[in-house]
């Protein structure tokens, strides 16, 4: 794909190989121009940085009703004139993921958004701090020592999933059915599948069933316990929102909280496995483990990019947006705009602005969870460093260094591995 003219040809959305490697295909977009017209489904690619940041801030020019599916299926009207707002509201409701918060605009949005602040508090996550290292221990017991395993599957799914139900305060006796029921097939090719299945329209509403049983039930039978803290929370006029609301807010921190937070484990651990100088750096100068988990998420954004919906002409670096146009901002685009980022396909550690990335969005809509994927990323980090003397990537699963085979997620939406296989030299216990 190195030549610019192959990506009118590629369709970004259903190629599985750009899926799985989109950087060529991005870049030579933005060669061409930060903002263009692709031709298969009608989206303004976005791939600068600036005019991402752009759109981002701006939550009355556009819209994020179509903020999770994009093109797919598609506004259920036409959307005509120089203002589609009217015609936003009247048929929100039709769209998929509507209910939930990155779908939102205010002023729901910020009751919503103001919700989830109150159940994931500056106390609560200091709380949850603590745990992710005992879990991480935990599940470390067993993954280590057989001096291999596949990280995905045997620690990094399982973990997230602990962490986020400890923080969400969810019944122990409970957990391993939901975690089956998140994992269970549906109908459909997902969010942000490169298939042609349509996407259910509340593809969660088997957790919005087990969260609002929580909820009511705590409201009735009041306890010390996290739960509890949810079904007393309030939106900021002291209005009590409905058990439905703040089980379609918890519902998205548990789902959406884990997939991201899981593919920022595994490139992190890619990085590792790759570069054993800089591991080694990592062993000596823990507290340069923030600027790798930084330096990470510019790199390897797990979110490749949302979609936002104009409301009204305008212009976006320089290119003429018309009303109800689709827009997809690519963070793992801009995240490499070497407008922004020098050498911007290389990872360096000593990158003095990485933390300018925007991995985690920018705006009114930026990850509430970003503190939380953050600590996690650093514990788990930590403690593997603690309990092994080398961490390497398995050759007779990957092949050898300047030549390995990795599979990527087929999603136009996220972007990470479905296994890493690692080998590893387990230390005594610190």
């Amino acid at each position: 794909m190195d030549d610019r003219a192959d990506s009118a040809e590629v369709n970004f959305f259903r190629d599985d190989q750009v899926a799985a490697d989109p950087y060529p295909y991005l870049e030579a977009l933005r060669a061409q121009s930060p903002v263009r017209r692709e031709p298969h489904h009608d989206v303004f690619m976005v791939t600068g940085y600036d005019e991402a940041v752009q759109v981002f801030n701006d939550a009355v020019t556009f819209s994020s009703c179509t903020a999770v599916t994009g093109p797919f299926p598609g506004f259920p009207v036409p959307l005509t004139g120089d203002d589609v707002s009217t015609l936003i509201e009247e048929h929100r409701a039709e769209l998929p993921m509507s209910d939930q918060l990155p779908c939102m605009d205010p002023p729901v949005h910020t009751d919503h958004r103001a919700l989830l602040m109150r159940l994931i508090t500056p106390k609560r996550l200091k709380e949850n701090e603590a745990v992710m290292w005992q879990l991480a221990d935990q599940l470390l017991d067993a993954f280590l020592a057989p001096g291999e395993g596949e990280f995905i599957s045997g620690f990094a799914a399982p973990y997230t999933m602990l962490v986020i139900a400890d923080l969400l305060g969810v019944p122990e006796a409970d957990r391993d059915e939901i975690a089956a029921g998140l994992r269970r097939p549906r109908s459909g090719a997902g969010i942000g599948g490169t298939g042609d299945k349509p996407l259910e329209h509340n593809p969660l509403g088997f957790l919005y069933d087990r969260f609002s049983a929580y909820i009511d039930d705590r409201r009735r039978n009041p306890r010390e316990d996290v739960l509890t803290g949810m079904a007393s929370a309030t939106f900021p006029d002291g209005s009590m929102p409905t058990v439905s609301d703040v089980a379609k807010v918890a519902c998205n921190v548990y789902s959406a909280g884990q997939e991201t937070t899981v593919r920022l484990l595994s490139s992190a651990f890619q990085i590792l496995g790759e570069n054993p100088e800089l591991q080694a750096l990592l062993r000596r100068e823990r507290d340069r483990i923030p600027q790798f988990i930084e330096e990470t998420l510019r790199l390897e954004s797990p979110i490749k990019g949302d979609f936002r919906l104009s409301r009204v002409p305008t212009t976006v670096g320089g290119v003429d947006v018309p009303a109800g146009t689709t827009l997809m901002l690519l963070n793992g685009a801009a995240n490499r705009d070497p407008r922004r980022f020098e050498n911007p396909a290389v990872f360096d550690i000593d990158r003095r602005n990485a933390r300018q990335h925007i991995a985690f969005g920018r705006g009114i809509h930026s990850c509430p969870g970003a503190p939380l994927a953050r600590a996690e990323t650093r514990a788990t980090i930590e403690r593997f460093l603690d309990r092994t003397e080398d961490i390497r990537i398995s050759e007779a699963h990957h092949g050898p260094a300047g030549d390995r085979k990795f599979s990527y997620l087929p999603t136009y939406i996220l972007r990470g591995l479905t296994q890493l296989h690692l080998e590893f030299t387990p230390g005594a216990v610190r």
